[in-house]
């Protein structure tokens, strides 16, 4: 077992990626990366993660269409801001777009402040929809060479390829649809598009278990983020310590707020902030193979008491997890149609 713990976290065996939300994606010299999340592959081009990253505002954006321009900014401006926007916001004519072109922190808080008066929509749901921005899969490696293998490399472009040498990394991105959000379980799908099938067919991958795991469960663990960095991994034990039927809000302004709600696992054991859309995985001992049963949804602050104060001395010592036993029917139906595809 030992061999294939060390291979969930090696970059040439994890099934572990990340999901960035890119503008510009098909420009290198504009592209903008955000909206990091964690994410894993579960056969056949299939991408699960969390959901409650879709309806977070951008706040701003750095490129939007003329037209869209015209029709949905635009008019909303009184002359003083509609000044300030054509001149922070350049046309250009070749790609009929307009870019965000000021380095001034102060502009770009502007433009914050007068979208969010406008009450225009930045939330990434709605980005994606618009087409100003498009989740990719973040796949990364020590050597120029998509997993060792010059034949695959050569589907890769410039706009699908590059070299970053400040961390010692090879970045290759793939394309990205959402195919389903479950907001209320906190899990959302994609599916790879627009690659080659040799491409996704060499990406390591986790069989899926829907069972509800008994709160005694062994070798139980959770893949994620390394504790210093976006770039390595970490798989650490984890505890499941009850079930809860979860309730709770999710701020959205724009769209509404909604509920996450449902059955979740209690889990004891280190999590990394930022580690949203980490699979737990347990080792099967009847295929001898490690099978992921949830996914890290929330920390869970429970408030003690420092010297008599109680007013900001949340200490997370919990995480809640969703299991996948609460989407099994909908998952079922895409990895049926994946498998027969």
């Amino acid at each position: 077992m030992l061999q294939q713990q060390l291979e969930l976290t090696h970059e040439q065996t994890s099934p572990l990626f990340r999901i960035m939300w890119i503008q510009n994606p098909d420009e290198p010299h504009r592209r903008h990366f955000e909206n990091n999340i964690c994410a894993f592959h579960i056969g056949n081009g299939l991408i699960l993660t969390v959901a409650h990253n879709l309806r977070t505002e951008a706040k701003a954006f750095k490129s939007i269409e003329q037209s869209l321009f015209e029709t949905a900014v635009l008019p909303r401006l009184n002359s003083v801001q509609a000044q300030f926007f054509e001149t922070c916001f350049v046309l250009d004519t070749t790609t009929n777009k307009r870019y965000w072109n000021s380095s001034n922190p102060a502009d770009y808080q502007l433009a914050v402040d007068i979208l969010r008066q406008i009450h225009f929509d930045t939330r990434w749901i709605t980005l994606m929809d618009k087409n100003m921005a498009k989740p990719h899969l973040i796949i990364q490696f020590k050597n120029n060479q998509f997993y060792n293998d010059e034949t695959l490399t050569k589907h890769f472009g410039t706009e699908r390829y590059f070299e970053e040498p400040g961390i010692n990394r090879h970045t290759f991105l793939l394309e990205l649809e959402l195919k389903e959000a479950f907001y209320s379980e906190d899990i959302a799908l994609y599916k790879i598009i627009n690659t080659p099938a040799e491409i996704i067919q060499a990406m390591p991958y986790l069989e899926v278990d829907f069972s509800v795991l008994n709160d005694n469960q062994e070798r139980y663990y959770c893949l994620q983020s390394s504790p210093t960095s976006e770039i390595g991994k970490l798989l650490n034990k984890a505890q499941i310590e009850g079930y809860t039927d979860h309730f709770s809000f999710f701020q959205d302004a724009i769209g509404g707020n909604y509920t996450f709600e449902g059955l979740r696992y209690l889990i004891k054991g280190y999590f990394r902030f930022g580690s949203s859309g980490a699979p737990y995985v347990f080792y099967d001992e009847q295929t001898k193979r490690f099978k992921v049963n949830a996914i890290q949804s929330e920390a869970c602050p429970i408030q003690l008491s420092i010297e008599n104060k109680r007013d900001g001395n949340f200490q997370y010592v919990n995480a809640l997890a969703s299991p996948l036993y609460i989407i099994k029917e909908q998952l079922e139906r895409y990895l049926t149609v994946s498998n027969n595809s």
